[in-house]
């Protein structure tokens, strides 16, 4: 498997490097996973693995090469900040991932009661208002 990086920019105002890369994977028989590709990004471009996010990685119909994109930013902060929760979910190991998503104790959620006071109350209205309607006339 070959990476070539295609073009290469520096973005000052978002302190990133974004880069196009084309993937050869001929001998691989089988597009790579981004972590393998995040992996080699990161030391073609000699920065930390928390610093490169593959955001988009393509297959050509019928060939053996992908197209994507990557960005490297300058620290592992300024990625945080700027690429958006599922590019970095995309690019994390599930075994991480799932330690992330797992809930700590369930604390009881306790169902309010039911006054019975106020039911008693309201039964009692609805005998004390029946005895205060006048009757109906008999004919």
């Amino acid at each position: 498997m070959g990476i070539k990086i295609i073009a290469q920019k520096y973005n000052p105002l978002l302190k990133r490097k974004e880069v196009v890369f084309e993937v050869n994977h001929e001998k691989v028989k089988g597009t790579p996973s981004r972590l393998e590709i995040r992996a080699k990004l990161a030391k073609l471009l000699k920065m930390k693995l928390e610093q490169v996010y593959v955001r988009k990685m393509e297959t050509k119909t019928g060939t053996m090469i992908a197209l994507g994109e990557a960005n490297g930013y300058d620290t592992a902060e300024q990625a945080m900040l700027i690429e958006p929760k599922y590019v970095i979910e995309r690019n994390t190991p599930k075994e991480k991932a799932k330690e992330a998503e797992k809930p700590k104790k369930a604390e009881k959620i306790e169902e309010p009661k039911k006054p019975e006071k106020q039911v008693e109350k309201a039964e009692e209205s609805k005998v004390a208002e029946k005895a205060t309607q006048p009757k109906e006339k008999e004919e």
